[in-house]
């Protein structure tokens, strides 16, 4: 085979050769590694396409400047094209690879608008079609004798690929997969006889091919590739998830049309809007999806993909209900609603089962982190609010119109909610038990068995879980009883009154052992800071060390003077006081 022979030829070819002067020059175009990195580099990590689009445009610009082949000045327009006399170094060749790019990015700028545009959709197809032209006169340029094999390869690769987009998007999907084919096989040679540094560009390159010639091996006659289509779609990582989406909406498209009754509950309706029929296509292959799933956050994802498709069907089933006024003030039981509120019913149902599903699997996500020894406050009080959000949609299933007298719904309903009560106290338990409030904590898992007990005697899909629910709680509410008797014991021995435990500092219990976590924390209770106030005299004597050293002046003669003068003027007053009784002795 040509290919093969080619592919040889590069891996066979040695890699010193002494260069001859008088020999043409060697002409290497990388294709696929040159548009890889300008798209990384410009735009498309983000799907920018209007911006690798200008960007192409100044390239072509700055390119034909340099080589001269400027088509005309500001006034006047003069087509050039590269010829292939013209091509002497690689820089000819860039000019219509880069205008083969700016076509296509404009293309895919154009199938984005499409969506809000149909018109667009138009454009978008000749834009294609330039492409195509474009790439060709690239082939034909990078098939001259000097340029080397891997050019002439990739070149025959690329012009696969942009053709298979064309009739790809024209649903032609013999000549489609063909030219898929084609390219897919030539990126694999390529990566088999390339270095392993060069080669995983190509392998990337040959597995984004893989989902389009799976779709369109299905819409050829294949019915096994939906199974490879929705395990590719559930596994799927980075660029291939964004062609699978929309692969996967094409194909409910097609199949939309066998699916126009839906039969919930012992009613059939027809399904009129073309987005609800889609999205109970989707629904009816999502377990499908979730068992190819390869883990939790991939089983997630596919839900919330699921809900979002679940939006736009009820908002296409409001505005069909809108234009209809036989619709309004019709409220009942299932037999009497209208079609429209029946199915209205039915997608909110849908909508709210798979909400409680994904946060279920949130909360086995959350359990599966952090070990059943390692959750701290912050995870409990997460899942707490997990089981919350169950039960408000529980509830919200339970006042679905048509559904508020169905006798076995509404049991299944309250059996479903008995359960996750059981879930939440336990977990409301545990906050409490880790704030060392053990009384609230044992009522709390007293409730939640209580719980459990009723739960189980109804059939309900959980039952291993509620089983292990009661040996945790068993388990737990022994543990919280040991710590608080433990508790009790060290409160009457400080305190034979009733009353809030000690809260000594260390410094004051140094003679007994007691376990206290407060002194592992942020705040120890060590010392009392500031100390009490205790009563000190208000001159202390080792401050006045200066009196032991005064020498005072006698105060003898002043003694003796007051003394003689005291007795000569109390003479007459003590006879007197004395004498009426009144003056008292001193003694």
């Amino acid at each position: 085979m040509v290919v093969e022979e080619i592919v040889e030829e590069i891996a066979d070819k040695p890699q010193d050769v002494a260069v001859v002067e008088d020999a043409p020059k060697i002409l290497t175009l990388e294709i696929l590694k040159i548009i890889k990195d300008a798209q990384q580099q410009h735009g498309l990590r983000h799907g920018d396409f209007q911006r690798y689009r200008g960007y192409c445009s100044r390239r072509i610009r700055r390119l034909r400047k340099v080589l001269h082949v400027t088509q005309g000045d500001k006034r006047h327009f003069k087509k050039k094209e590269i010829t292939e006399i013209m091509v002497k170094d690689e820089k000819f060749l860039y000019v219509p690879l880069m205008m083969t790019e700016r076509c296509w990015s404009h293309a895919m700028q154009l199938r984005q608008e499409a969506n809000t545009e149909p018109r667009k959709k138009f454009h978008h197809i000749s834009r294609l079609r330039k492409a195509t032209s474009y790439c060709l006169q690239l082939q034909k340029l990078c098939e001259l004798p000097n340029c080397d094999a891997r050019t002439k390869l990739e070149a025959q690769a690329y012009v696969a690929w942009i053709h298979g987009s064309l009739h790809f998007e024209l649903q032609m999907w013999i000549p489609a997969m063909e030219n898929l084919k084609k390219a897919q096989m030539v990126y694999e040679k390529l990566a088999e006889a390339l270095p392993e540094e060069d080669s995983h560009l190509y392998t990337q390159r040959v597995d984004e091919l893989a989902p389009s010639l799976r779709f369109c091996a299905y819409n050829i006659g294949d019915e096994s590739a939906i199974d490879d289509l929705l395990k590719m779609r559930s596994q799927g990582h980075g660029d291939l998830m964004a062609n699978l989406d929309t692969l996967m909406v094409q194909t409910r498209e097609k199949q939309s049309g066998e699916l126009s009754t839906v039969e919930w509950r012992g009613r059939s309706v027809t399904v009129r809007p073309e987005r609800a029929r889609i999205f109970l296509l989707s629904v009816r292959d999502n377990d499908q999806a979730l068992k190819n799933a390869a883990d939790i956050p991939a089983r997630i994802e596919v839900l919330e993909t699921l809900l979002m498709d679940c939006k736009d069907a009820i908002a296409a089933v409001k505005d069909e209900m809108k234009q209809d006024p036989a619709t309004k003030n019709r409220v009942g039981p299932t037999e009497t609603l209208h079609p429209l509120q029946y199915l209205l019913t039915y997608l909110l149902h849908i909508r709210l089962t798979q909400t409680v599903q994904r946060n279920l699997l949130l909360v086995e996500q959350a359990n599966s982190e952090n070990g059943a020894e390692a959750r701290s406050k912050n995870h409990l009080q997460d899942l707490t609010r997990l089981y919350e959000i169950i039960l408000q949609n529980l509830q919200e299933m339970q006042t679905l119109p048509g559904l508020e007298e169905d006798a076995v719904y509404q049991k299944e309903v309250e059996a479903k909610i008995t359960a996750f009560k059981a879930f939440r106290c336990f977990y409301i338990a545990q906050i409490l038990v880790g704030l060392r409030r053990w009384r609230e904590g044992m009522a709390l898992y007293q409730r939640s068995e209580q719980y459990v007990r009723e739960a189980l005697k109804t059939p309900v899909d959980f039952k291993p879980q509620l089983e292990k629910l009661k040996k945790d709680i068993e388990g737990c509410k022994f543990s919280a009883h040991a710590y608080s008797v433990l508790e009790g014991e060290e409160t009457q021995g400080e305190s034979p009154q009733k009353g809030p435990r000690s809260r000594k500092p260390l410094a004051e219990r140094l003679g007994e052992y007691r376990e206290d976590p407060s002194l592992t924390n942020k705040t120890p209770n060590v010392y009392r800071l500031p100390p009490d106030m205790k009563p000190i005299p208000c001159k202390p004597l080792f401050f006045d060390l200066a009196l032991n050293w005064a020498e005072f002046p006698s105060l003898d003669d002043k003694i003796e003077g007051a003394s003689k003068k005291g007795q000569t003027n109390a003479g007459l007053t003590g006879f007197v006081k004395g004498f009426l009784g009144w003056g008292g002795s001193k003694s």
